[in-house]
């Protein structure tokens, strides 16, 4: 029965013994209601109400630093901590940047697979879905301002949840930006203990930004019919020059001369005239492709398909185990490299690696905020050897030790080289850097001590944003301190922090007298009023480029934070033996 929402309105606001609020939040549902899509109950998580009060910051552990001497190695970085927390700070370094994101999120199983507010999510509860939902549309939300405007997302998911997450996904992703929902063949081998249909593959859903075409597919060899070479040692196959069926047109109805100088015509077919697959011009641009052949019924010219020719394939929705890996594969490929199996269901390296064949280019920026075992960093630097520089940033929390354990130590064994179980030694993929982070908070409140705890912390987001990391003792002529100024530079890229507002002059006086090459200083200066400081550094504006902190950090995290509650204000009791106080004294 179809409901005329006017009406309905006009019946809440007559309603007698509800309050004013109670009205309004009936009729604010009755307004916001979709006539199509995905409605669910929005649970509180404990994560978002401490980002109500809370900023997050990133702090380096220095000590798992892996460097490599490779001078053009990425910088690869682990983030430890609630995805949420690591995605808000990245909204400031990254937003507009990412160029992949692959996620393997919980599939909400029921059986203990996801935690939300500390409590695992079992599949008797009435909330299941909706604290599944909750949880993705506030991540998913950041994501999608982090893809850069080629950017694409692949998710893996199973049947709990796919048709859930394909709705929430057109919604925020939008529908016409739906590319494909892959088919992953995950297993090698069926189940015999199950008493329906047993299940042999996941899914993985992809979006892209905007209007993203993906790489196709090389052919991996060359199929057997290429099966005569050339005199310079190229394979090729032979294809009739002369079409069956009728005369399609006079350009294509000639005659052409046979080696032993016989003019031969397309030969007829049931009566009418067959005809050449080339033009006459075409055929004597491509004559030295031409080989002919004389049999029985006289000669047959062809042509010559070359397989250094080969036509790359679009990528098909079904992706096989044997060409992209199972989980068997994916297990042995973790064990062999941290001696442990800790995942049930880990993805394989040759998975992920896929991924970024088809939807990366060799400087792309690649993460994975559902991080497990640490798969796509692994996949990340292997797909690095066809030259590439990308460069991967996980997220992941340390629950039983796994971000430090499993997806740091894994990834720290494949740069510096490891020993399988069996004994079989295993090459570093030393030309990779890796940077190990951890989520920190500053408090929301916006006072002048916040303020400056929040510029004073941000320094190692501004590396990661600037991607630049190494600090130099001096600047020009002065050194450097880490509550006055900091200063980094490699190369022609360079950046200032100026944590003291009242050093800017000597420093002007200093940036006047130096060369930064073809790019510019990029300075960060502490201003708790937004204002770079743009007249004091108006003599040397042409070598610099000004951001005021915290303005850029805070601007950035309130596009994707949660709003704060307003505090209530409360009256103070007067004690029964202290006089009345007056209107006045109320408000004083």
């Amino acid at each position: 029965m179809a409901i005329d929402k006017q009406e309905l309105i006009r019946k809440v606001q007559q309603l007698e013994g509800l309050s004013r609020d109670e009205k309004s939040a009936l009729l604010g549902l009755l307004r916001s209601h979709k006539k199509y899509g995905l409605v669910w109950e929005d649970k509180p998580e404990d994560v978002e109400e401490r980002l109500r009060d809370e900023l997050p910051i990133l702090r380096e552990v220095k000590e798992k630093f892996i460097p490599s001497d490779a001078d053009d190695a990425p910088n690869h970085i682990i983030i430890e901590g609630d995805n949420l927390e690591a995605l808000t700070a990245l909204s400031y370094t990254h937003e507009g940047k990412i160029d992949v994101i692959y996620i393997d999120p919980p599939y909400n199983t029921g059986n203990k697979d996801f935690v939300y507010n500390d409590s695992y999510v079992d599949s008797e509860d009435d909330y299941r879905h909706s604290k599944w939902l909750s949880f993705m549309n506030k991540r998913l939300r950041i994501a999608k301002r982090l893809l850069s405007d080629k950017g694409v997302i692949f998710i893996s998911i199973d049947d709990n949840e796919q048709a859930q997450l394909k709705l929430l996904c057109d919604e925020i992703f939008l529908e016409n930006n739906f590319i494909g929902n892959v088919i992953w063949e995950k297993t090698d081998s069926p189940r015999m203990d199950v008493k329906g249909f047993t299940v042999r593959h996941d899914y993985i859903l992809v979006y892209a930004k905007a209007d993203v075409v993906l790489k196709r597919i090389e052919p991996e060899e060359i199929p057997e019919h290429y099966n005569k070479i050339d005199d310079k040692g190229r394979q090729y196959y032979l294809k009739p020059l002369r079409l069956m069926g009728g005369h399609k047109s006079d350009s294509l109805y000639y005659g052409i001369e046979a080696p032993d100088g016989t003019i031969v015509f397309p030969m007829e077919t049931n009566g009418e005239k067959g005809c050449w697959r080339w033009s006459k011009t075409k055929y004597e641009d491509e004559i030295d492709r031409i080989e002919w052949i004389k049999g029985k019924k006289g000669w047959s010219a062809n042509f010559r398909i070359y397989a250094d020719n080969l036509t790359p394939t679009p990528v098909s929705t079904v992706w096989p185990f044997d060409k992209v890996g199972s989980t068997r594969t994916a297990k042995t490929e973790l064990s062999n490299v941290v001696q442990q199996s800790v995942f049930s269901y880990p993805k394989p390296s040759s998975l992920i690696s896929f991924i970024e064949k088809i939807a990366s280019d060799k400087d792309s920026i690649i993460l994975d905020f559902f991080a497990g075992s640490g798969t796509t960093l692994h996949a990340t630097m292997i797909q690095n050897k066809d030259g590439g520089h990308r460069q991967c940033i996980l997220v992941t929390n340390n629950e039983n030790g796994i971000c430090e354990n499993v997806t740091y130590e894994r990834n720290r064994r494949v740069i510096e080289g490891y020993t399988t179980p069996k004994g079989n030694a295993v090459a570093g993929l030393k030309n990779n850097r890796l940077r190990y982070y951890r989520t920190g908070f500053i408090p929301r409140d916006k006072t002048q001590r916040n303020f400056r705890d929040l510029v004073s912390a941000a320094t190692d987001l501004l590396c990661i944003k600037e991607d630049l990391y190494e600090e130099q003792k001096h600047f020009g002529r002065y050194k450097t301190h880490p509550q006055a100024l900091r200063y980094f530079a490699k190369d022609d890229k360079q950046m200032l922090i100026v944590y003291r507002e009242e050093f800017i002059f000597q420093l002007v006086e200093e940036i006047r007298e130096m060369d930064f090459g073809a790019g510019k200083l990029k300075v960060y200066v502490f201003a708790p009023d937004r204002y770079p400081f743009t007249d004091e550094f108006y003599e040397v504006r042409d070598k610099v480029t000004l951001v005021a902190l915290p303005a850029a950090i805070i601007d950035a995290y309130e596009r994707v934070l949660p709003k704060r509650k307003p505090k209530l204000f409360e009256l103070e009791k007067v004690e029964e033996n202290q006089a009345q106080p007056t209107q006045g004294d109320l408000f004083a």
